[in-house]
């Protein structure tokens, strides 16, 4: 069975930033860096065309979704509470309290930034590095709030946010020498935040550098045991990236060239003394476009997992009785198979009694149970009672994963149309029947079976809230987000949601920890 080919927008890559280590001696000028072309692209003040609006107001409700359904998750709690602690007149909203109450922006982003990375439920990009670009939005707003600044000044400082996540994911691999994602989300903040504030290109060029020197961590949080630092770690570099950019402001500089430089993340985190990588970016007064190029979820578990829980609801609807599966095994990409797949070596992602955090990264336990139970739930399908199932144990494992250089070459695919984050599965079964099928890319996915909408990002929305939140704050909330080109900045603290029907845990001080 041949992949189905669909049609999405091409996007043309019309400037290749070509990056290396320089000794100190050759003293490479500042407009060559590239945290300098980086700070241009955010300098630039080309305007946001509309359909790039549109979907920065769908990610904006994506992320008020998946952070409202965790605000009672120990993990976010936490988080909040630290940021109470907080509190600054004229400051920043955190979700789930009354907007009239405000916190320093950068406490605020910490807390709205785990809620919001907590489920893994938000988008994705996937090139050749992983990342969650809408980790951005957080600092971002929760500066635009602070610094009084309205809807269309926020729409420009995520447009650049987005930008600079995807053109830095297409270019460097971090994960391949070991340094976790985030380290990407430092330079994409600031620049977010320095086009949001305008700020000149100095001052970007040094928040850049900043927030990518103070950003750059192992991926030990999402190997072995994954513990809730995989939820902290991108809010902590939006916190990060506020504190560099308001150093920055006052003319304090940072490591340089960070990229390029002698000791450098390149030369030594990055082990690259001896290559090279290519990071596209846009031309000057060419618009920011990249975050059409990102994708949301359907379903809460890594992107990776995305097409194959689609894939096994529709495999499951043949298969009566999961004890007459003898294997099963999914043929698909490096990443995959080496992230969440067996490739990686994890006994945890086998463990009945793992962390949610490592289930939502095990496709042995994600193909199981969609498997089983054709269907996926944000809480429910990774209930302790659910994983520890029996007959979900059984076929569980008895799932493994294979690398396939075809479902690598399409993870890489330049054409979008052509670029595949699925797999093929064969499932033997006891009698010796043999089902197979396949699936390139999630049917949410913009080129999949049913691409997400306006109305799909409002559904997640209401569904993920309902029992959270009243519909009278649900639509206030919705519509302040339809209207983001034309709030003013005492409007922007509306992009916030109350929880009103259930009770808020860690919403006051609770003499805990240092705070």
């Amino acid at each position: 069975m041949v992949p189905r080919r669909n049609t999405v927008p091409e996007y043309e890559i019309v400037r290749n930033h070509t990056l290396r280590v320089y000794r100190s001696e050759e003293n490479l000028p500042r407009e060559e860096q590239l945290a300098w072309k980086i700070a241009a692209v955010a300098s630039d003040p080309v305007a946001v065309e509309d359909d790039v609006a549109e979907m920065i107001v769908n990610r904006i409700i994506d992320n008020a979704s998946v952070a409202v359904a965790a605000l009672n998750r120990r993990p976010v709690a936490n988080a909040r509470a630290m940021g109470v602690c907080h509190p600054r007149e004229g400051g920043a909203t955190i979700f789930g309290i009354p907007s009239r109450r405000r916190f320093s922006a950068e406490w605020a982003a910490w807390a709205n930034g785990t809620a919001v990375r907590e489920l893994d439920y938000h988008d994705t990009f996937l090139a050749a590095d992983y990342s969650h670009p809408g980790d951005n939005i957080p600092p971002i707003l929760a500066v635009a709030q602070q610094k009084g600044c309205g809807g269309r000044d926020l729409i420009r400082g995520i447009a650049t946010a987005y930008e600079i996540q995807v053109d830095l994911v297409k270019g460097i691999c971090l994960h391949a020498r070991k340094i976790d994602h985030i380290a990407h989300i430092g330079p994409s903040a600031a620049a977010g935040i320095g086009t949001l504030l305008g700020l000149d290109v100095s001052s970007v060029y040094q928040a850049v550098q900043q927030g990518l020197h103070v950003t750059c961590t192992t991926r030990q949080s999402r190997k072995g045991e994954i513990s809730s630092w995989k939820a902290y770690a991108p809010a902590h570099a939006g916190k990060l990236a506020i504190e560099a950019v308001d150093r920055c402001m006052r003319g304090e500089g940072a490591p340089s060239p960070i990229y390029e430089g002698e000791d450098s993340v390149l030369a030594w985190m990055l082990d690259a003394r001896d290559r090279e990588y290519v990071v596209p970016l846009p031309e000057p007064d060419e618009p920011k476009r990249a975050i059409l190029e990102t994708y949301t979820k359907e379903h809460s578990a890594e992107y990776q997992s995305q097409a194959l829980i689609d894939l096994a609801r529709r495999m499951g609807e043949r298969i009566a009785n999961a004890d007459s599966v003898e294997s099963i095994v999914i043929h698909t990409s490096h990443h995959t198979h080496n992230v969440i797949g067996t490739g990686a070596g994890d006994p945890q992602k086998m463990d009945p009694r793992a962390s949610r955090e490592t289930l939502d990264h095990s496709i042995m336990y994600i193909f199981a149970v969609a498997l089983q139970d054709r269907a996926w739930h944000h809480v429910q399908s990774y209930a302790p009672e659910r994983a520890q199932r029996a007959d979900t144990v059984r076929l569980w494992h008895k799932v493994s994963t294979v690398e396939d250089p075809t479902w690598t070459e399409r993870y890489h695919d330049p054409d979008p149309g052509r670029r595949a984050f699925g797999g093929r599965v064969v499932i033997t079964m006891k009698n010796g029947d043999i089902l197979e099928d396949e699936l390139a890319v999630a049917d949410a996915h913009p080129a999949g079976a049913r691409p997400f909408a306006r109305d799909d990002y409002v559904r997640k929305f209401n569904i993920l809230t309902q029992e959270l939140v009243s519909e009278k704050e649900r639509q206030r909330f919705l519509e302040a987000a339809y209207r983001l080109p034309e709030l003013s900045a005492s409007e922007l603290g509306g992009l916030n949601v109350t929880l009103d029907l259930a009770e808020l845990s860690s919403a006051e001080p609770d003499g805990r920890g240092i705070f």
